[in-house]
């Protein structure tokens, strides 16, 4: 990055791993038009989404993933841009082929996401993305409000927490959730058109789970569309590699639901750095927080 282009900007990184970027968000694009707001920080970058206050995604993209990573503001820049012309573009950019890295720039002169990357035959790519002032802050949601007692949880494959949600959706209905702690399980359990209960038994299913933590008996009804963007569009790649989603549940009924999507470098650049692409650090985190459907005054389409 030259340095004549580095005066005012508050932020410049170099990105190897593209798909990486472009597959965390893909979980969070839960239909065609969406706006997202992007925090920058010393840490690293976080893109947020929100729908009526009810459902909240956010993406984490640590520091560490980025070849590069200059972040010269004084105060966290935040912007809003199309979830959908952003995906999109990153996109265009895996296409390439090669060991170039994608260079981000913010802001540009008419504060612009800038986007380029050169590859080694010196063909240029370059992408100037729109921004927005936010309309709204995201809302700082916490499973960690009431300090009484923990929250209780329970992680399992990303698989087959897709696969549950997934068979809920004919009854037509809200999905209750309910945390037993004897004997140990997670029920799934929605009543509508008919009736459907889902049971992950942890003695008996104990190559399902990666962990159960639950004290107390607890059940919370959720509006199952937002239920079933919090897996929905995982990428079929992702899912096959089954790191594990973990979902837990506040004393209020706030539901958070975590995944961890790997972050690869492209084979060309694995040749370069064969160790790189197994540091354990290469994940993205995806956190999704759905409220209770009791809090959902308002009626929602």
């Amino acid at each position: 990055m030259a340095d004549d282009r580095g005066e005012g900007l508050e932020l410049m990184c170099l990105l190897d791993s593209v798909q990486g970027l472009v597959d965390a968000l893909t979980c969070i694009r839960w239909k065609r038009h969406q706006d997202a707001i992007c925090e920058l920080s010393e840490h690293g970058v976080v893109i947020m989404v929100e729908e009526w206050s009810c459902l909240q995604a956010r993406v984490y993209f640590r520091k560490e993933l980025f070849r590069t990573y200059v972040y010269q503001a004084d105060v966290r820049p935040r912007f809003g841009v199309s979830l959908g012309l952003l995906v999109d573009s990153l996109s265009t950019f895996t296409s390439s082929t090669g060991t170039a890295a994608l260079e981000l720039q913010y802001p540009g002169p008419d504060m612009q996401l800038l986007l380029k990357s050169i590859d080694a035959n010196e063909t240029c790519m370059y992408a100037e993305i729109r921004t927005r002032i936010p309309d709204t802050i995201p809302r700082d949601f916490s499973t960690d409000e009431d300090n009484a007692s923990s929250p209780q949880s329970f992680a399992v494959k990303s698989a087959a927490l897709k696969e549950a949600i997934d068979d809920l959706e004919w009854p037509g209905s809200s999905v209750k959730i309910s945390l037993c702690p004897e004997p140990p399980s997670v029920i799934f359990r929605a009543e509508g058109h008919g009736d459907l209960q889902i049971d992950f038994l942890y003695n008996a299913q104990a190559d399902l789970f990666i962990t159960f933590q639950c004290s107390h008996p607890t059940s919370h009804n959720y509006k199952y569309k937002f239920l079933k963007a919090t897996t929905s569009n995982i990428p079929a790649h992702i899912l096959k590699d089954n790191r594990g989603s973990k979902v837990t549940v506040s004393n209020t009924g706030l539901l958070k639901v975590q995944h961890l999507i790997p972050v690869r470098l492209a084979p060309a650049q694995q040749q370069i750095d064969p160790s790189a692409n197994q540091q354990q650090s290469r994940v993205s985190y995806i956190e999704f927080y759905v409220l209770p459907e009791e809090e959902n005054d308002p009626e929602m389409p």
